[in-house]
């Protein structure tokens, strides 16, 4: 092994006690859980009833939740090193029997573990390594029809929310939501389930920036991540894994620009290097494994606009030893790195059957030349003062802890956090250094305790960072009030920075239509965001999201001059939203792009539009409305009357079969 400068490697786990790992995390008490995935790459007890070109599986039936199923041979292991001298010889397995399972996350009294297709939840309360009984299911509906794409790296996110991803050629359904590829979130206080973005690529691991953007690893050669915004789609393989979820998002995001891209071409465990004891260069920078390569990659993360790019950096370590795959990252609370070594010739599954050597299975540790020993100790032995000193640390293991244990605590007995909210709120909105109060935001959002007068007060923060959580967290909330309403509306025609304008999109997709259409309008007006691919899609989503519900109010906004006046809104919403009515093949969304259409300020604005109905009116559906004697039929008809030789009216006149637009025509071909 080659490791970088600055850096030592050594073996910290090895078969026979680790055996095929995907997954390694440190709990409170800092020990290491790893998720030995022996069952891959078929599950147990089900029969194969179709296998296509892709992969993709059918079996006979649902397999029921462990331990009812059939009993699989995953296990998660608590390891332990007995005469302390580095190496982890021993472990004790908290839940066996498990069928493909891909991810692990401790929270709110027990252990989170993603085994599709359900994400499972196993209580600990009394924190003596052992369930308290069966597992809750708390979702349904994963896909495991490709054991190499499922859900998978459990997460959690400064928002407290759950965070997972799914890869590509799998289709999950999960309360009503289908979806192939892209990253979802679970909610464990009020159960809420939410696709965050789709799209990406065949994806296996995500992490958070210091600024709380979110970034997932990809297999799509030339990138190493995707930027995942709220409410986005992202690039797929369409022949492959299907369409979009929304036929009317119009456009998609790539992944984030890649410079310098090195061997192999699956990323995978990707985190964001935060601690304090590697050398000091690699701070802030993305770290993944290069699994095909045979190494651990560091990239740098580069500011781009409203989003961000990336460049390789070079290699943090690299084995001449082929059997080195990579599979998970982790951050350790002496802050070294941990790496899962899969330990096989073979890394994919094109011949289900093949033969496996589920025999190997490593873990190493790469750290700084000279790292001190660290005092881990019980988190639910701290004192909250003791907490808050934890919550100011430097180092993100001790500071995300915290916040776990206080999220632990506060949902036993609120009053006992209650003293320390005060504390966090000035942190959130008069700290001096971002870092410090994005922490205070996260933690008061974790415990539920964002009110919206203080989300109010934190879009008036000195930190760009800040502001764009106070408006996504707003957006989690739904409910605004009147009063927010008018302070969100000023927000929206003051805001300089674009990544918190970004942000004000996403979440204008996710407020009711009389909230969200003065923000989207607001930033029509401005026309600041014009010419920026990924924003102009970000405010095109953000006006979709209310195209039917909220019809009254996008029509109010964009018959206006203003909506034709602004280049953001007459190059790119107002395209796209009259397509979305045309398409629609309703009377309502006929009506819509009547009314949009004749608000064009030109001939050339209205023979433009007439272009967009032409292009919803091909993408209609078989039961919509007949075009022919249809209120949009019969405006065809006569806009083609006052210009009978504009070319596009004319084609559609033809498809509304008037005689006299067919002999015109007849005319115009044969002289």
């Amino acid at each position: 092994m080659r490791v970088a400068e600055g850096c030592t490697v050594g073996l910290v786990a090895h078969e026979p006690v680790v055996r095929q790992p995907v997954a390694v995390e440190f709990d409170d008490r800092g020990r290491p859980w790893v998720l030995q995935n022996h069952q891959y790459p078929n599950p147990a007890g089900l029969e194969r009833v179709a296998v296509d070109r892709y992969s993709r599986t059918e079996y006979d039936r649902v397999p029921e939740p462990p331990p009812h199923g059939p009993r699989g041979a995953d296990r998660i292991t608590i390891l332990a090193d007995r005469d302390g001298d580095g190496v982890y010889e021993t472990g004790t397995d908290f839940v066996d029997g498990l069928n493909l399972a891909t991810g692990i996350a401790f929270g709110h009294g027990g252990v989170y573990v993603l085994n599709v297709p359900y994400l499972l939840f196993y209580p600990d309360r009394d924190r003596d390594d052992r369930p308290d009984g069966d597992p809750e299911v708390l979702l349904s509906g994963f896909g495991m029809q490709d054991a190499h794409s499922v859900a998978n790296s459990l997460v959690f996110g400064p928002d407290g929310w759950l965070y997972g991803c799914q890869g590509s050629t799998v289709t999950a359904r999960i309360r009503g939501i289908e979806f192939q590829q892209g990253v979802w979130r679970y909610h464990p206080p009020s159960r809420r389930f939410e696709l965050f973005c789709e799209g990406g690529g065949n994806s296996w691991g995500l992490d958070f920036d210091p600024q709380g953007e979110l970034l997932y690893a990809t297999n799509w050669g030339g990138h190493v991540l995707v930027h995942g915004l709220q409410g986005a789609s992202f690039v797929k393989a369409f022949a492959k894994h299907g369409p979009l979820r929304n036929r009317f998002a119009y456009g998609w995001l790539d992944h984030a620009p890649h410079g310098d891209f090195q061997a192999g071409h699956v990323t995978v465990g990707g985190i964001v290097e935060r601690g304090t004891t590697l050398p000091a260069w690699l701070r802030g920078r993305y770290v993944a494994g290069d699994l095909l390569g045979h190494a651990v990659r560091w990239h740098d993360l580069v500011a781009d606009g409203s989003g961000i790019r990336t460049r390789n950096g070079g290699v943090l370590l690299e084995s001449t030893d082929p059997w080195f795959a990579p599979t998970d990252l982790a951050a350790a609370p002496d802050g070294a790195i941990w790496v899962t070594d899969w330990c096989d010739g073979r890394t994919a599954h094109p011949d289900p059957d093949a033969e496996w050597d589920r025999s190997n299975g490593r873990i190493y540790r790469i750290a700084g030349t000279d790292t001190p020993a660290v005092a881990v100790g019980d988190p639910a032995a701290l004192s909250l003062d003791e907490l808050l000193a934890d919550h100011d640390r430097e180092a993100q293991w001790f500071v995300r802890r915290a916040r776990r244990e206080l999220v632990r605590r506060h949902g036993i007995d609120p009053a006992a956090t209650a003293p320390l909210l005060p504390a966090l709120e000035r942190r959130a909105t008069t700290a001096a250094t971002e870092p410090t109060a994005l922490e205070a935001v996260w933690t008061l959002a974790s415990l539920r305790a964002c009110d919206e007068d203080l989300l109010v007060r934190l879009l008036d923060s000195p930190h760009p960072a800040v502001r764009a959580w106070a408006v996504r967290l707003v957006g989690d909330v739904g409910t605004v009030s009147e009063t927010a309403a008018h302070r969100l509306d000023r927000f929206a025609e003051e805001e300089p920075d674009v990544t918190v304008r970004r942000q004000l999109a996403a979440t204008a997709a996710r407020l009711p239509a009389a909230v969200a259409l003065p923000l989207v309008n607001a930033n029509v007006i401005r026309a600041i965001d014009a010419g920026d691919p990924r924003m102009e899609l970000m405010w095109w989503w953000a006006v979709e999201a209310h195209a039917d519900a909220g019809a009254g109010e996008v029509l109010r906004r964009f018959v206006r001059p203003t909506a034709w006046a602004s280049p953001l809104g007459r190059h790119a919403l107002l395209p796209r939203l009259i397509r979305r009515y045309a398409a629609t093949g309703s009377s309502a969304g006929d009506e819509a792009a009547i009314a949009l259409g004749a608000a064009a300020p030109t001939e050339a604005d209205r023979l433009a539009a007439w272009g967009h109905v032409a292009t919803g009116i091909a993408e209609r559906p078989a039961d919509g409305v007949a075009l022919a004697g249809s209120v949009l039929g019969r405006a065809i008809v006569a806009a083609w009357e006052g210009m009978p030789h504009a070319d596009v009216l004319t084609r559609l006149a033809v498809a509304c079969r008037p005689p006299p637009a067919l002999a015109a025509l007849r005319d115009t071909a044969f002289g």
